[in-house]
């Protein structure tokens, strides 16, 4: 079974001198797919040294999608969970669990903020999409913004051992870690 690790990397300023190998999911959303952009953005999480240790193309059902936006509802209410929970039903998604030093915010720095309007240029949402919340609102849509990725290491552990059992994820050592890790 996965247990995070620590790399030791030397300490600057306020950060501590210790580096989490962590683990999180990204689901590419069936925009991206149905956009075949799929390669062009996990090239973009290998460019960035993170790894791959887990695949597939799933196609969400209710009960999966009620599992993973299991508190979507109570923080936004029932029609954003609605609205999410059918998009994302729509066509398949493309799950990844990526392995790196500090994962989650690594993925989330190179996917941008939730609306891609507000996503810098060279993050993934800020050069692919251009959705808006003024518009999503006023349509009453989906943010198109064409992933998931967890939001804290917490969150990461729920979506990664809801999304992958033990033996789809894989222990290997790549080529970057060299430089990477």
């Amino acid at each position: 079974m996965y247990r995070a690790r620590e790399s030791t990397v030397p300490a600057h300023g306020n950060l501590p001198n210790m580096a989490v190998i962590e683990r999180t999911l990204v689901l590419l959303k069936p925009d991206t797919v149905a956009r075949g952009l799929a390669g062009r953005v996990i090239q973009r999480f290998e460019d960035a040294g993170l790894k791959i240790v887990g695949t597939k193309m799933v196609r969400i059902d209710a009960d999966l999608a009620k599992k993973h936006y299991f508190d979507l509802e109570e923080r936004f209410g029932k029609s954003v969970y609605d609205v999410t929970a059918n998009f994302m039903q729509t066509g398949p998604v493309i799950a990844l669990c990526l392995e790196g030093v500090e994962a989650v915010a690594n993925v989330r720095r190179l996917v941008g903020g939730t609306f891609p309007n507000e996503a810098p240029p060279g993050t993934i949402r800020g050069d692919f999409a251009h959705t808006s919340k003024a518009y999503t609102t006023a349509q009453h849509k989906v943010a198109a913004n064409l992933i998931h990725a967890s939001g804290n290491a917490e969150e990461a552990k729920y979506e990664v051992e809801l999304w992958f059992p033990a033996e789809e994820l894989f222990d290997y050592e790549s080529v970057a870690q060299r430089y990477t890790f």
